[in-house]
């Protein structure tokens, strides 16, 4: 199993480019399932994570084919073909590897009516129960079945017909699936308290260039008008704001000035915020983020929260950077239970952190040491890559395919901006 080994001490400078959106991927890819034309996405990374729902793609029938993209390229061009689905069933083996598998239950009753897709997997970050996700697909006229691991969905009639549905609780993941369900439904669906994150809006927006009618995008409210069929497009994938702002306190943690280029900065608005409150100078130029950091990190009292506020994905990014603050830093985690896992990894290597419950105090370190660590969680790993940059001596993060499943050639892109980061297999 690899290993990334990082030296630390090393003042990051330079450009540094910003990749596609994992979670934006994951939301469009499922969407060719809702049309016999192919479906086109541009600017899509290069992750496990995408090919795992390429492979499952496959197993539904769906052909998947890149195009246009040479090997040493950041991103590829991939095209979707679901002329024909040979399953609506989406086995455990794969759905195991990777939570967001669940988001084809929406978009195979709405084509097919019919879907039987295993409970998911991916990170152990906390319980995330599909409940919301089954609710909002009985409110728009699913039948749901629970039986031996496995969710059994069906359209009566083979159409779903619609309905109204009001989120208890903001959920992403909900959100996007009766979204793609709703879209061929017979009549109108109207979805309260629905997820703003700008995932959402691209998912919203690829559905749109296909043919179907929502409106209030980018609010609480979403309102679709079913349409007997969507069409194929081409769809550009968003830019990572996750990837930026992890990039943004490499920069910040190392004391570095790194121009972070191809983001949309009003996605980022509350990590930018963060980032000045913490002493960061932050310089927006269109699409390149400027993030310099010429001075003491100061201390910050923080609570994630859903779009438009912190990015609970961002959470363990900061708590590796304010390791190094002057002063104590108090972070909240108010949407997953157990998403301190990289706490223990950072104290091996000397940081201050203090965990009760949801919320944890960091108190500020001279320096950081390195140690071998242990990657726990896709974001977990990010802060432990972050914390080894700043650390004196030698830190070595294990299980790095958490890193592979949202980071796009995470070393290469460090390595350009001065890094010393390499990736080694166990023998």
């Amino acid at each position: 199993m690899d290993r990334i080994i990082i030296r630390g001490g090393k003042r990051l400078s330079g450009r540094l480019p910003i990749s596609g959106a994992k979670n934006a991927a994951l939301t469009l890819m499922p969407c060719a399932l809702l049309t016999e034309e192919p479906l086109t996405l541009r600017n899509l990374p290069r992750l496990a994570d995408v090919d795992s729902f390429g492979h499952l793609l496959n197993q539904l029938g769906a052909s998947t084919q890149i195009e246009g993209a040479r090997p040493e390229d950041f991103g590829r061009v991939m095209t979707i073909r679901a002329g024909k689905l040979t399953s609506t069933e989406a086995p455990y083996d794969i759905v195991r590897k990777m939570r967001a598998s669940i988001l084809v239950l929406g978009p195979l009753v709405g084509r097919g009516g019919e879907a039987v897709v295993s409970l998911p997997g991916g990170c152990a970050i906390g319980n995330r129960p599909i409940d919301l996700h089954l609710k909002a697909m009985e409110a728009i006229g699913a039948e749901i079945e629970l039986a031996a691991g496995y969710v059994k969905a069906t359209a009566p009639g083979g159409r779903l017909p619609g309905g109204d549905y009001v989120f208890p609780i903001v959920s992403v993941g909900a959100t996007e699936n009766v979204v793609m369900a709703a879209v061929t439904a017979r009549g109108v669906s109207r979805i309260g308290n629905a997820a703003r994150e700008p995932e959402i809006v691209d998912l919203c927006n690829c559905l749109v260039a296909m043919g179907a009618k929502i409106s209030g995008i980018g609010t609480e409210t979403l309102i679709i008008t079913g349409v007997e069929r969507l069409h194929g497009a081409t769809y550009a994938v968003m830019p990572d704001r996750i990837e930026a702002g992890s990039y943004a306190c490499a920069a910040a943690i190392t004391g570095g000035d790194l121009e972070l280029a191809g983001v949309d900065i009003e996605d980022m608005r509350a990590t930018i915020t963060a980032l000045v409150q913490a002493g960061v100078e932050v310089e927006e130029k269109g699409d390149v983020l400027r993030v310099n950091a010429p001075g003491p990190l100061k201390p910050l009292t923080l609570a994630t929260a859903p779009f438009p506020g912190f990015a609970t994905d961002m959470q363990a990014q900061f708590m590796a950077m304010l390791t190094l603050a002057e002063g104590a830093s108090v972070l909240t985690e108010t949407i997953f239970e157990n998403r301190y896992m990289h706490v223990p990894e950072l104290a091996r290597m000397g940081a201050d952190i203090h965990v009760s419950g949801r919320t944890a105090v960091v108190r500020g370190v001279a320096k950081l040491n390195g140690a071998p660590v242990m990657a726990t969680d896709l974001r977990a790993s990010m802060s432990l890559i972050l914390a080894g940059l700043a650390a004196e001596g030698e830190t070595q993060v294990a299980r790095v395919y958490h890193l592979d499943r949202g980071y796009e050639r995470l070393e290469e892109k460090l390595q350009a901006v001065g890094a010393d980061i390499e990736r080694a297999g166990d023998g």
